[in-house]
Order: C-alpha cells, then structure tokens, then sequence
C-alpha cells in the first residue's frame, strides 16, 4: 500500500457535497453512522492538504482535487460497500479508512490488470505489494481484502508502539505518512 495522507479523497465517499453516507454505516444498528469509528480512529478527524499539487495539476489538487478523485472512484467502489463494510468490522477498522484506501490505491479496481498495477508490482485492491507480501485470494477477494486491511492494522500498532503517546488520530495519520 502506498501510504500518503491524500486519502481525504475518499472523504467524498462517506461525505459528498450531497451528504451521502454509504461507508460509515454502523455495525450495530443502534449508532448513529457517524459513530463508528473503529479501533483505530476517526477518519474525519484528519486535517490534510488533499491531494498533492504540482504544475501539471493544478485542477485536481488539495481537498477539492481529492473529493474530485473520490466521487469519480465511487462508482467503482460501490460494488465493494458490503465486503468493505465486513473486513472493517472483523478488524475493527472504520469502513471510510479501506474505501479511502481502496480509492487512493486502486481507484476501486478500475485501474487495475487482472488486479495488478501497471508495472505488475502491486496487487488487489488496497494495492499489497508483491516484493513484501504474498497476495491470498483474487484481488477483489474477501480473503485478500481481509490480508491488505490486517497489513495495515499491523502498521498502524507498530505505530501505536513506536509512539505511545499519540493519540489515536496521530497513530492514523502516522500511517500514511509512513
């Protein structure tokens, strides 16, 4: 997974302008979507610059650039919503956190080779690449979505362990900016 703090883009997915709320929908019925959260933070609670700007795009860049990226990727994402939404509850994840992940990596798959990157190095939908992890399952898999968001709860405790004292968003934004 490439780590980088433009994940904001998924925000667009559990939040657009229209105020859909597809990936925030709570485990138990008696929340409120908005309160689920997970183990491991509130993705909401991330203040980013979005997605990043050079001089050849400086449309699709910043928060509103990433919001772009993500309503564009939603559709793709969609078909995911209820596997997203069961690996995040397995490994007590918010569901925007893989979208955003899924979004930011993969673009909900409509970039991918038969689940492959364009260079062959990456796989699924979260993106694990091949040189560190052995991909399980088909790259839209519950199986390989179960490893890609188990690789990025172990990253997110090394973070935790590395620095204690963070609070639990620090620990999050830590995460991609790994």
């Amino acid at each position: 997974m490439l780590p980088s703090v433009v994940f904001w883009g998924l925000i667009a997915l559990i939040g657009t302008s229209r105020g859909s709320y597809p990936f925030t929908h709570s485990m138990s019925p008696h929340l409120h979507p908005r309160l689920y959260r997970g183990c491991y933070g509130d993705i909401m609670t991330i203040e980013t610059a979005g997605a990043t700007c050079d001089l050849n795009s400086l449309i699709s860049c910043g928060i509103r650039g990433s919001e772009m990226f993500a309503e564009m990727d939603l559709r793709a994402i969609k078909p995911y919503q209820t596997l997203i939404k069961e690996v995040g509850q397995r490994h007590c994840v918010d569901p925007a956190i893989i979208a955003a992940i899924i979004s930011r990596e993969s673009h909900g798959g409509s970039v991918l080779r038969d689940g492959w990157d364009h260079r062959g190095l990456k796989f699924g939908l979260m993106q694990l690449d091949k040189q560190i992890y052995q991909p399980v399952g088909t790259w839209d898999s519950k199986e390989h979505l179960l490893q890609a968001v188990g690789v990025l709860t172990d990253r997110i405790k090394a973070i935790q362990k590395k620095f204690p004292t963070w609070n639990t968003t620090q620990h999050l934004k830590g995460f991609f900016l790994l």
